[in-house]
């Protein structure tokens, strides 16, 4: 993995991108201190395309906002079990 100061970052980023977009990562450093690291980009998995996936493999029950039975609610009052 290369290093480079900022001034070297600043006059040739384009070259620097057109490395990094073929895989390389590159630490830009200031004053010999690593600040930033260029890496390739990628896109997530079209998130779009996963959402709905698990539709159907779990129904929500009638009763899900029933009110809890008294000892699970005292028990999240902090109150006696």
């Amino acid at each position: 993995m290369e290093s480079v100061n900022i001034h070297q970052a600043k006059t040739n980023l384009s070259r620097l991108l057109s490395r990094v977009e073929l895989g390389e990562e590159i630490i830009i450093s200031n004053r010999g201190i690593p600040i930033a690291k260029l890496v390739p980009f990628h896109n997530p998995s079209n998130r779009r395309a996963s959402l709905g996936l698990d539709r159907g493999r779990f129904t929500v029950p009638e009763d899900f906002d029933a009110p809890l039975p008294e000892d699970i609610l005292a028990a999240f009052e902090g109150g006696e079990e």
